[in-house]
Parts: C-alpha cells; structure tokens; sequence
C-alpha cells in the first residue's frame, strides 16, 4: 500500500519515524545511568542530559536555514543522520566529565536536526494534504513505547553498558531510512516566499508561536515530574511505568483516527480543545493523581494534549512555513515549543517544586495551559482568512 502524495516513500517515512523515537525511548530514560556507571556524579550526569534540550533551542534554527536554503533537504537530513551516528561512537570512548559534554553536544546538534527536518520532508511530499500525517506519525510513538517496554528488562539482563549499542543501531537504522526519503521537485511558485522575518512580526504568528510554548512549558511538568511525583504519592515502579504506556497507547489511537476526527471538527477546534483539556489534566494529576481512577483519566487525555496539539501545530504552521519555508517552521516549532519552552518550562516547574510542591507545579501548568488556549484563540482570530470569514 502507498498513500497518495508520498511517491512510495511511505514505508521509509514510517522506519524513519520508528527509529528516531526508538532512540530517544531507549536513550533519555537510560543515558544518565550509563554516565553514572562510566564515574559521573549525579550532577553531572544531569547536566550531560540537559544538553538534550539545549541543542533543541539552536541546532533546529541552523539546520533548518541550510535545509531551506540549499532546498535540498533531503541532503541535510542524510549528512546530519551519517554525523550523530559517527558522533555517537565517542560514547563508547568518553571518560572525562568534559569529554562526555563535548560527545553530548555533538550528539545533540546532529539529532536535533531529525525530527523537524524529516517532518519538511514528509509535509512536503504530502503537498498539504495531511490525511495521512497521523499514521505514519504513529510509527514514532510505537518505536517509543517498544523501547521503553523492552529496554529495561533486556539492560536488566545484560547491563547498562549494552544501552550504546542499542542506540547506535537505532541511529544508523534512522540513517538508512533517510537515505530513500527525497525531495519532490515541485512547480515554481508565481508569488514570492515571504520572509522568515516577516512572517515573525506577524501577530498571528507571535500568538501561535506563544502558546506552542506555553503548551510545551506545561507538559514540563510530566516529563521532569511526573514519576518522581507518583513515587511520591505511594505509586510502585510498576504503576509508574504502566501510567507512561498509557499515555503513548492513546497518542497512538489518536494518529490513526487523526484523519476523521480533523476533518469533522476542524483544527481550530482540536487545537483549542486540546490546550483547554491540558489545563484539566493537570489539575487532574495534581489534585486527583491518589485515586488511580482519575490518574488514568488523566494519562488518556495525553491523546489530546499531546497528539491532537501536535497535529494541530504542524497543520497550523502550513498557514504560513509551507513550500520553500517548510524546514525552517517545523524547526522553528521545534525550537521555540521543545526547545525554549520545555528548557523554561523545567527550570519554572523546579523552582515551584522547591519552594511550594508538587501541587503547586500541576497548578501552575493548568495556569500555562490556559494562556496557551487565549493565545492560541488569539492567533486563529487574527489570521487574515479568519477575518475574511467573519466579514
């Protein structure tokens, strides 16, 4: 079977997607064990895995201008999925605190161009029909879960000192599946591409952008707190890890019916919807997270606070980064959401979580969540069609 638009590069998008998010399910839980077994402190380790986040605020920005610009991003993509994994063997070789951070960063350069690189690609082989963006986005979200399932009882088994390999292997599987993702030649566009700048003064475009970044900032609250918060309540490891693949089982439930469910409510209303529901959902975790009934309520709204919102933001940015402009928006996106926000979002949610609690951190999410919904309704309302609409 090929979905129409993809020119038979469907089966290579969705290994592509598998193997990214199969890395980062095997190496973001796991890394900062493997830095302690190699003689890094705890503080040290966590500075190593904080580089994640960081190169997501710069590395995106520059490989999307040189995806762009050259527009041949399929190059980009290739030269940047070869680097991580050549850059990656240092992992086998690191000893030093600061031999460990310089393999980091370079790590983390390369792999921050994946994701946002491969999505231009993807969007642009669909020529603006997302119909069929949700299933193979899905493939990421089954390469995470299968990682984090199967990992820790296989390293429990073999030892830490066999998560590199795992995660080489997965690196260079995500490099052979971009070797046969490519670049369709489109027709020349008659109007001149706008600016990245330009489009950046825009306050629609402001407004977008704010509540992406608020919405990620939120979720900082889950992926920094979430299971030391549930340890803390009383919840076993076990609980904890079935509460995780709760959530990546609804995010994919929701890629497959994505398709239906965008074209019935549209996506001004999901994306709506899924930042109000954020805003339950934490309030949710931080105020019912004792009853397991309303814990699990909670992990199935990851449906519509992540999957939806993601959907929604990669369909709204086509408004404005498409053609010639699509690496630089996803990585702009990417950049701006994952990068600034969730870096903010994690040093904001400590400082609640030292000086007033756990509590506090799940309340203060539900507070981002909300901006992020007015911001958002903001942007809609802004729009240029919007108004055209509306008159």
């Amino acid at each position: 079977m090929q979905y129409s638009g993809l020119s038979g590069q469907w089966f290579s998008f969705a290994l592509f997607y598998f193997a990214y998010y199969g890395y980062i399910g095997i190496f973001s839980p796991y890394a900062s064990l493997y830095f302690t077994d190699r003689g890094m402190s705890a503080a040290e380790a966590g500075v190593l895995m904080s580089l994640m986040q960081v190169m997501r605020i710069f590395g995106p920005a520059l490989w999307g201008w040189a995806a762009d610009a050259t527009q041949r991003r399929d190059l980009v993509l290739r030269a940047t999925a070869a680097a991580a994994s050549v850059a990656f063997i240092g992992m086998f070789f690191g000893q030093s605190f600061v031999q460990f951070f310089l393999i980091m960063v370079a790590i983390n350069l390369f792999t921050s161009a994946q994701n946002p690189l491969g999505e231009a690609l993807m969007l642009s082989a669909m020529r603006g029909d997302l119909t069929h963006y949700g299933r193979l986005r899905l493939w990421g979200s089954v390469g995470f879960i299968l990682a984090v399932m199967l990992s820790g009882p296989f390293l429990d088994r073999y030892g830490i000192g066999v998560m590199p390999w795992i995660a080489l292997g997965l690196l260079v599987l995500m490099f052979g599946a971009s070797l046969r993702m490519h670049e369709d030649a489109h027709a020349p566009s008659i109007r001149e591409a706008p600016s990245v700048r330009a489009l950046l003064r825009r306050r629609e475009v402001i407004a977008f952008f704010a509540s992406t970044f608020l919405m990620i900032a939120a979720h900082a609250s889950l992926y920094v707190f979430y299971s030391l918060y549930l340890a803390q309540i009383g919840y076993s490891n076990t609980v904890i890890g079935l509460m995780w693949s709760l959530g990546v089982a609804v995010e994919i439930l929701f890629f497959f019916y994505q398709a239906p469910l965008f074209r019935r409510f549209g996506v001004e209303k999901l994306m709506l919807a899924s930042l109000l529901l954020a805003a339950l959902r934490f309030l949710l975790i931080g105020f019912g997270a004792a009853s397991l009934l309303l814990l699990v309520l909670a992990q199935v709204l990851h449906a519509a606070t992540f999957a939806a919102h993601h959907s929604a933001s990669v369909a709204t940015l086509q408004r404005w980064f498409a053609g010639p402009l699509q690496a630089r928006g996803q990585a702009l996106f990417t950049s701006i959401s994952y990068g600034l926000g969730g870096t903010l979002g994690g040093l904001v949610m400590s400082l609640f979580w030292d000086s007033f609690g756990a509590r506090a951190v799940y309340l203060a999410a539900a507070v981002f969540s909300l901006a992020g919904a007015a911001a958002a309704a903001c942007s809609y309302r802004w729009h240029p069609q919007h108004q055209e609409e509306r008159t």
